[in-house]
């Protein structure tokens, strides 16, 4: 496993998202300031794919530089407040789903042991028990 390629890659993602976070700020902001510039910017969001956050402000640059300025200090402002806590939130956060991911797991598996365990016993009883003979129920008083 490549970790530095994989430090890479979330980085990449991790920025797009926060640009994502960045648009909807300047969205919220632009519909209480300028309707009309909110509803450009949602337009312009929808055409263009927010999934790579570098070539969306590429695109928005030629279209709006104003705008994807705004962006990028958003999102930069963004990222200088979270990145501090963001590794030991991360690893904390994978560690809480890992676990309990396996106490689900042993659940599972502990409840699938009963139920087997039950049947083994259940079955173990029912042959143990003796059954009545077809002659012995013919030869029932009535």
């Amino acid at each position: 496993m490549d970790l530095k390629q994989s430090a890479k890659d979330t980085a990449k993602v991790l920025t797009s998202y926060l640009t994502f976070q960045a648009v909807k700020t300047v969205l919220n902001q632009l519909k209480e300031t300028n309707p009309a510039r909110a509803y450009w910017l949602n337009g312009f969001s929808t055409k263009e794919a927010l999934q790579d956050g570098e070539a969306y402000l590429s695109a928005l640059l030629a279209e709006s530089p104003d705008l994807a300025i705004r962006v990028m200090t958003v999102r930069q402002h963004i990222a200088e407040g979270i990145c501090e806590f963001l590794p030991e939130m991360v690893v904390t956060s994978i560690q809480q789903a890992n676990m309990e991911h396996r106490r689900q797991h042993l659940e599972h598996i502990t409840q699938l042991g009963d139920a087997e365990h039950a049947v083994e016993a259940e079955l173990s009883v029912e042959a143990d028990v003796p059954r009545e003979s077809t002659a012995d129920a013919d030869n029932s008083p009535e």
